[in-house]
C-alpha cells in the first residue's frame, strides 16, 4: 500500500538532479551575453527592434542606428545585434583607426600622424552631428564645411582634409573601405599632413587630417 508520505518521498526523489528553467518572456528564447566592447543580443523568432528596445529600456531608433546592416523587416533568427556602445569602446576604436592609418603610411615610407586631442574633438563632434542631424556629407547643416568647423573650434592649419564613412562595424572594416577608394586613400597617404583626429559615434566615422 502506497501512503501519502511515500508518494511525497517518491516525487522528491524524482526531482533530485533536475534544474528548473523558468519560461522566457512571451515564450521566446532570450540570449544575452557580453563580448567587449559591446553588449549583444541574439535575435529570436518574432523579435523586432521596437520589441527589443522596449525590453531593455532603449530607444528603438538608436538601436537601428547601431545595427545598420540588419534589415528591420527581415530580422534573421539567430543573428546578433548590438545593444549599446561603451565610452571605452569608442576611444579604442578611434585609436585603432589611427594605428591602422600609421601602419599604411609606414608601408609607403611616410611619417606617422599625431592623434591630436583638439582635432579628435572636432572629428567626434562631426560624427555625432551626422547621426543626430541624419545626414551623410562633408558639409554639415550645423557647422558648414570641415574647414569651417576646424576654424570654428580654433584650429589653425595650412592644409586639411576629411574622410567620412557610415555603417562599418570595426576599425579594420572602415579602413578597408577607405583604402579601396582613391580619394580617401590619398588623404590617408598625404605626405603633407602631420596630424589626425578620428571620431566615431553610433556607426559614423570621421577622419580629419591637417598640416599644421
Amino acid at each position: 500500500m502506497i501512503t501519502l508520505n511515500k508518494v511525497v518521498s517518491l516525487l522528491l526523489s524524482m526531482l533530485i538532479g533536475l534544474s528548473i528553467i523558468p519560461p522566457a518572456a512571451n515564450a521566446q528564447s532570450i540570449t544575452m551575453f557580453k563580448e567587449p566592447p559591446f553588449e549583444f543580443y541574439k535575435i529570436s523568432r518574432g523579435d523586432s527592434f521596437w520589441f527589443i528596445a522596449k525590453r531593455y529600456g532603449l530607444d528603438y531608433k538608436r538601436l537601428m542606428q547601431l545595427n545598420p546592416n540588419v534589415d528591420p523587416y527581415n530580422m534573421q533568427v539567430g543573428g546578433i545585434i548590438r545593444l549599446k556602445e561603451s565610452a571605452a569602446s569608442v576611444g579604442t576604436f578611434e585609436e585603432e583607426v589611427v594605428r591602422l592609418v600609421n601602419a599604411e603610411r609606414a608601408k609607403q615610407g611616410l611619417r606617422p600622424l599625431q592623434h591630436r586631442a583638439d582635432v579628435k574633438n572636432v572629428a567626434e563632434k562631426k560624427a555625432m552631428d551626422m547621426i543626430n542631424s541624419n545626414y551623410f556629407s562633408h558639409t554639415s547643416p550645423n557647422y558648414g564645411s570641415p574647414f569651417d568647423m576646424l576654424r570654428a573650434f580654433g584650429i589653425s592649419y595650412r592644409s586639411a582634409g576629411e574622410n567620412i564613412a557610415k555603417g562599418q562595424r570595426s576599425p579594420q572594416e572602415v579602413m578597408n573601405a577607405w583604402m579601396n577608394s582613391s580619394g580617401h586613400r590619398a588623404n590617408i597617404l598625404n605626405a603633407n599632413y602631420n596630424a589626425i583626429g578620428v571620431g566615431f559615434y553610433n556607426g559614423a566615422w570621421v577622419q580629419l587630417f591637417i598640416q599644421s
